[in-house]
Protein backbone atom coordinates (compact mmCIF):
# COMPACT_ATOMS: atom_id res chain seq x y z
CA UNK A 1 0.00 0.00 0.00
CA UNK A 2 2.75 2.48 1.15
CA UNK A 3 4.56 1.49 -2.37
CA UNK A 4 1.41 2.21 -4.07
CA UNK A 5 1.00 5.40 -2.74
CA UNK A 6 4.77 6.69 -3.59
CA UNK A 7 3.99 5.51 -6.89
CA UNK A 8 0.95 7.82 -6.91
CA UNK A 9 2.51 10.94 -5.23
CA UNK A 10 5.33 10.68 -8.21
CA UNK A 11 3.08 10.30 -10.97
CA UNK A 12 1.32 13.74 -9.53
CA UNK A 13 4.43 15.74 -9.62
CA UNK A 14 5.49 14.51 -12.75
CA UNK A 15 2.30 15.72 -14.14
CA UNK A 16 2.36 19.04 -12.24
CA UNK A 17 5.76 19.44 -14.01
CA UNK A 18 5.03 18.62 -17.23
CA UNK A 19 1.78 21.07 -17.41
CA UNK A 20 3.87 23.61 -15.87
CA UNK A 21 6.24 23.28 -18.75
CA UNK A 22 3.68 22.78 -21.29
CA UNK A 23 1.64 26.17 -19.98
CA UNK A 24 4.86 27.99 -19.69
CA UNK A 25 5.67 26.68 -23.50
CA UNK A 26 2.39 27.86 -24.70
CA UNK A 27 2.63 31.14 -23.12
CA UNK A 28 6.05 31.98 -24.04
CA UNK A 29 4.54 31.00 -27.99
CA UNK A 30 1.93 33.76 -27.23
CA UNK A 31 3.91 36.04 -26.28
CA UNK A 32 7.45 35.75 -28.04
CA UNK A 33 7.82 38.41 -30.83
CA UNK A 34 10.77 37.06 -33.27
CA UNK A 35 13.45 39.64 -32.98
CA UNK A 36 14.69 41.29 -36.20
CA UNK A 37 18.20 40.47 -37.74
CA UNK A 38 20.55 42.39 -35.28
CA UNK A 39 21.90 44.44 -37.90
CA UNK A 40 18.63 45.45 -39.09
CA UNK A 41 17.56 45.85 -35.52
CA UNK A 42 20.20 48.29 -35.33
CA UNK A 43 20.44 50.10 -38.23
CA UNK A 44 16.56 50.76 -37.78
CA UNK A 45 17.15 51.80 -34.24
CA UNK A 46 19.41 54.44 -35.17
CA UNK A 47 17.55 55.88 -38.71
CA UNK A 48 15.44 57.11 -35.65
CA UNK A 49 18.54 59.86 -34.88
CA UNK A 50 19.64 62.71 -36.91
CA UNK A 51 23.26 61.37 -38.41
CA UNK A 52 25.01 63.70 -35.90
CA UNK A 53 23.89 61.61 -33.08
CA UNK A 54 24.21 58.15 -34.26
CA UNK A 55 27.78 57.16 -33.68
CA UNK A 56 27.81 58.08 -30.25
CA UNK A 57 24.15 57.18 -29.07
CA UNK A 58 23.51 54.54 -26.88
CA UNK A 59 21.58 51.43 -29.14
CA UNK A 60 19.48 48.52 -27.26
CA UNK A 61 18.17 45.45 -29.19
CA UNK A 62 15.04 42.96 -28.21
CA UNK A 63 16.51 39.83 -26.20
CA UNK A 64 12.34 37.94 -26.62
CA UNK A 65 13.43 35.69 -23.32
CA UNK A 66 14.57 38.66 -21.48
CA UNK A 67 13.63 42.67 -23.05
CA UNK A 68 15.43 45.10 -23.91
CA UNK A 69 19.78 44.74 -23.83
CA UNK A 70 22.81 46.83 -24.82
CA UNK A 71 24.37 46.48 -27.81
CA UNK A 72 26.06 49.27 -27.57
CA UNK A 73 27.07 51.88 -25.10
CA UNK A 74 26.67 55.13 -25.97
CA UNK A 75 29.01 58.62 -25.01
CA UNK A 76 26.39 61.28 -26.24
CA UNK A 77 23.55 60.91 -24.05
CA UNK A 78 21.02 59.53 -26.44
CA UNK A 79 19.53 56.25 -26.84
CA UNK A 80 17.47 54.25 -29.58
CA UNK A 81 15.75 51.30 -30.03
CA UNK A 82 13.08 49.44 -32.21
CA UNK A 83 9.59 48.19 -30.10
CA UNK A 84 7.39 45.75 -30.89
CA UNK A 85 4.98 47.19 -28.34
CA UNK A 86 4.95 50.54 -28.35
CA UNK A 87 4.10 52.70 -25.45
CA UNK A 88 0.73 53.57 -27.37
CA UNK A 89 -0.61 50.36 -26.63
CA UNK A 90 -1.18 51.26 -23.60
CA UNK A 91 -3.79 54.50 -24.20
CA UNK A 92 -7.46 54.00 -24.58
CA UNK A 93 -9.93 51.40 -22.98
CA UNK A 94 -9.76 49.08 -26.18
CA UNK A 95 -8.88 45.23 -25.17
CA UNK A 96 -5.18 44.35 -25.69
CA UNK A 97 -5.43 40.78 -25.79
CA UNK A 98 -2.64 39.92 -28.12
CA UNK A 99 0.71 40.49 -28.74
CA UNK A 100 1.44 41.83 -32.35
CA UNK A 101 4.15 40.65 -33.98
CA UNK A 102 3.91 43.70 -36.91
CA UNK A 103 4.36 46.61 -34.99
CA UNK A 104 7.66 48.39 -35.61
CA UNK A 105 8.70 51.76 -33.63
CA UNK A 106 11.88 52.67 -33.86
CA UNK A 107 12.12 55.57 -31.37
CA UNK A 108 15.26 57.48 -29.57
CA UNK A 109 15.48 59.88 -26.35
CA UNK A 110 17.78 62.21 -24.78
CA UNK A 111 18.36 61.79 -21.55
CA UNK A 112 15.54 63.70 -19.61
CA UNK A 113 13.76 60.92 -21.71
CA UNK A 114 15.30 57.93 -21.61
CA UNK A 115 14.83 58.65 -17.35
CA UNK A 116 11.13 59.21 -17.69
CA UNK A 117 9.39 58.00 -21.05
CA UNK A 118 12.13 54.66 -21.75
CA UNK A 119 11.54 53.02 -18.76
CA UNK A 120 7.81 52.01 -20.01
CA UNK A 121 9.09 50.39 -23.02
CA UNK A 122 11.26 48.77 -20.95
CA UNK A 123 8.81 46.93 -18.47
CA UNK A 124 6.81 46.30 -21.64
CA UNK A 125 9.34 44.13 -23.37
CA UNK A 126 10.24 43.16 -19.73
CA UNK A 127 6.73 41.74 -18.57
CA UNK A 128 6.13 40.82 -22.10
CA UNK A 129 8.99 38.45 -22.34
CA UNK A 130 7.95 36.56 -18.78
CA UNK A 131 4.95 35.61 -20.39
CA UNK A 132 2.41 38.44 -18.88
CA UNK A 133 -0.60 38.19 -20.21
CA UNK A 134 -1.19 41.01 -23.06
CA UNK A 135 -4.49 42.43 -20.95
CA UNK A 136 -2.79 41.83 -17.64
CA UNK A 137 0.12 44.26 -19.22
CA UNK A 138 -1.94 46.81 -20.34
CA UNK A 139 -3.63 46.84 -17.08
CA UNK A 140 -0.30 47.13 -15.19
CA UNK A 141 1.14 50.04 -17.32
CA UNK A 142 -2.10 51.86 -16.92
CA UNK A 143 -2.14 51.78 -13.28
CA UNK A 144 1.36 52.96 -13.57
CA UNK A 145 0.54 56.06 -15.34
CA UNK A 146 -2.14 57.05 -12.94
CA UNK A 147 -0.34 56.08 -9.75
CA UNK A 148 2.61 58.47 -11.50
CA UNK A 149 4.81 55.35 -11.19
CA UNK A 150 6.27 57.38 -14.75
CA UNK A 151 7.30 60.53 -13.65
CA UNK A 152 6.73 63.24 -16.50
CA UNK A 153 9.83 64.73 -17.98
CA UNK A 154 12.02 66.84 -15.48
CA UNK A 155 13.50 69.23 -18.22
CA UNK A 156 12.09 69.98 -22.07
CA UNK A 157 13.95 67.89 -24.16
CA UNK A 158 13.53 65.59 -27.47
CA UNK A 159 12.64 62.43 -28.56
CA UNK A 160 13.59 61.49 -32.57
CA UNK A 161 11.54 59.42 -34.61
CA UNK A 162 13.27 59.84 -37.48
CA UNK A 163 13.12 56.89 -39.16
CA UNK A 164 11.09 56.34 -42.86
CA UNK A 165 8.89 53.83 -41.46
CA UNK A 166 6.68 53.53 -38.61
CA UNK A 167 3.73 50.96 -38.12
CA UNK A 168 1.64 51.56 -34.91
CA UNK A 169 -1.64 52.43 -33.99
CA UNK A 170 -3.22 55.11 -35.95
CA UNK A 171 -5.63 56.46 -32.84
CA UNK A 172 -4.57 55.03 -29.71
CA UNK A 173 -6.96 56.53 -27.74
CA UNK A 174 -10.03 55.62 -29.50
CA UNK A 175 -8.93 51.99 -31.10
CA UNK A 176 -6.49 49.74 -32.21
CA UNK A 177 -6.55 50.68 -35.92
CA UNK A 178 -2.88 49.99 -37.56
CA UNK A 179 -1.00 51.11 -40.22
CA UNK A 180 2.32 51.59 -41.86
CA UNK A 181 3.51 55.08 -42.34
CA UNK A 182 6.29 57.51 -43.52
CA UNK A 183 6.11 60.20 -41.29
CA UNK A 184 9.78 60.74 -40.11
CA UNK A 185 8.94 63.41 -37.18
CA UNK A 186 10.47 64.75 -33.96
CA UNK A 187 9.11 64.84 -30.42
CA UNK A 188 9.40 67.87 -28.18
CA UNK A 189 7.99 67.03 -24.53
CA UNK A 190 5.07 68.49 -23.41
CA UNK A 191 4.05 68.23 -20.21
CA UNK A 192 0.38 68.47 -19.27
CA UNK A 193 -0.24 70.86 -22.18
CA UNK A 194 -3.31 71.41 -25.37
CA UNK A 195 -2.84 72.35 -28.06
CA UNK A 196 -4.18 75.96 -27.23
CA UNK A 197 -1.18 76.24 -24.82
CA UNK A 198 1.48 76.01 -27.43
CA UNK A 199 -0.39 77.27 -30.66
CA UNK A 200 -0.70 73.53 -31.91
CA UNK A 201 -3.50 73.39 -35.12
CA UNK A 202 -4.77 69.67 -35.21
CA UNK A 203 -4.80 68.38 -38.89
CA UNK A 204 -7.51 69.06 -40.65
CA UNK A 205 -9.73 66.27 -41.74
CA UNK A 206 -8.47 66.69 -45.54
CA UNK A 207 -5.03 65.93 -43.96
CA UNK A 208 -5.75 63.13 -41.81
CA UNK A 209 -7.85 61.49 -44.98
CA UNK A 210 -4.68 62.04 -46.99
CA UNK A 211 -2.49 60.44 -44.05
CA UNK A 212 -5.04 57.25 -43.83
CA UNK A 213 -4.87 56.60 -47.41
CA UNK A 214 -1.50 57.08 -47.95
CA UNK A 215 0.61 56.17 -45.17
CA UNK A 216 2.36 59.84 -44.86
CA UNK A 217 1.15 63.41 -44.75
CA UNK A 218 0.73 65.02 -48.37
CA UNK A 219 1.97 68.47 -46.66
CA UNK A 220 3.64 68.15 -43.49
CA UNK A 221 0.85 69.90 -41.03
CA UNK A 222 1.55 72.00 -38.41
CA UNK A 223 3.00 71.05 -35.11
CA UNK A 224 0.55 69.88 -32.76
CA UNK A 225 -0.16 68.03 -29.38
CA UNK A 226 -0.37 64.08 -28.87
CA UNK A 227 -0.46 61.89 -26.01
CA UNK A 228 -1.93 64.68 -23.59
CA UNK A 229 -0.96 64.68 -19.88
CA UNK A 230 2.05 64.05 -18.31
CA UNK A 231 3.71 62.21 -20.93
CA UNK A 232 2.61 64.22 -23.66
CA UNK A 233 4.70 65.37 -26.38
CA UNK A 234 4.52 68.49 -28.97
CA UNK A 235 4.94 66.73 -32.41
CA UNK A 236 6.60 68.55 -35.47
CA UNK A 237 6.92 66.28 -38.99
CA UNK A 238 9.75 67.04 -41.18
CA UNK A 239 9.16 68.55 -44.74
CA UNK A 240 8.07 66.43 -48.01
CA UNK A 241 11.83 67.02 -49.14
CA UNK A 242 13.28 65.73 -46.16
CA UNK A 243 11.07 62.91 -45.92
CA UNK A 244 12.41 62.12 -49.45
CA UNK A 245 15.90 62.36 -48.67
CA UNK A 246 15.81 60.05 -45.98
CA UNK A 247 13.72 57.55 -47.81
CA UNK A 248 16.41 57.77 -50.61
CA UNK A 249 19.03 57.02 -47.91
CA UNK A 250 17.34 53.70 -46.48
CA UNK A 251 16.29 52.29 -49.49
CA UNK A 252 18.22 48.96 -48.97
CA UNK A 253 16.71 49.50 -45.11
CA UNK A 254 13.04 49.58 -46.17
CA UNK A 255 13.90 46.51 -49.01
CA UNK A 256 15.03 44.14 -46.53
CA UNK A 257 11.87 45.30 -43.93
CA UNK A 258 10.19 44.37 -46.91
CA UNK A 259 10.70 41.16 -47.98
CA UNK A 260 10.74 40.30 -44.26
CA UNK A 261 6.56 41.02 -43.91
CA UNK A 262 4.53 42.32 -46.85
CA UNK A 263 3.00 45.17 -43.93
CA UNK A 264 6.04 46.50 -43.67
CA UNK A 265 6.07 47.75 -47.17
CA UNK A 266 5.62 51.48 -47.51
CA UNK A 267 2.19 52.21 -48.97
CA UNK A 268 2.64 53.54 -52.44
Amino acid sequence: MRKLRTITVIAGLLFLLTASAQNKQAASGTNEIEPLPRDLQIQLALSALPPHLRDNATIYVLNPDKGFEVARKGTNGFYALVARTGDDTFRGSWPFTKYRDDILYPISFDEAGAKAQLRVFFDAAEMQAKGTPPEELKKIIQERYTTHHYKAPERAGVSYMLSPILRTYVNPEANDNVATANVPHVMHYGPNVSNEDVGGASPTREQLQYFSEHGRWQASPDPFVILHGPHGYFIQFVGVAERTAINKEYEEMLARLCKIKEVWCLPQ
